[in-house]
């Protein structure tokens, strides 16, 4: 099977270092996981999720012309049916359907940002430092 960046394969642990672990892939090849790869939460310790021997499902995310292959596991639990539903939706609607959505959605976060900020410094009208009559 030739391997291919976007392709989800199942594997074999089979080295664990501080920076992630190594993963032999069908053929006999073998990439790499990168630390920040293995889950979604803050991983301090790649053996606190993994161990050798484990089978798991990972995603090729970059091969490159020395060889490396580097393996996302984090990405393949993205990939649930909920995330593959929600985008086929959206390729249903009309470039200005997305656009309207995407000014709404762009609108709504700029204000909370705007809110944020303004509450972090005070709010509108509030006085910095001592008044000079």
């Amino acid at each position: 099977m030739a391997l291919e960046v976007g392709n989800i394969v199942e594997g074999v642990v089979t080295g664990i270092t501080h920076f992630g672990a190594f993963v032999t892939l069908p053929g006999g090849q073998t990439g790499l996981v990168h630390i920040s790869e293995v889950a979604d939460a803050y991983v301090r310790d790649v053996k606190d999720y993994l161990k050798e021997n484990d089978r798991v499902k990972v995603k090729i995310i970059s091969l490159d012309k020395n060889g490396k292959i580097g393996l996302s596991i984090r990405q393949v639990t993205h990939e649930g049916p909920r995330r593959r539903h929600r985008d086929a939706r959206q390729a249903n609607l009309s470039f200005e359907d997305k656009l309207a959505r995407f000014l709404k959605e762009s609108d709504e976060r700029q204000s909370d940002l705007r809110r944020s900020t303004e509450e972090k410094r005070g709010g509108r009208g509030s006085r910095r430092g001592p008044e000079i009559w």
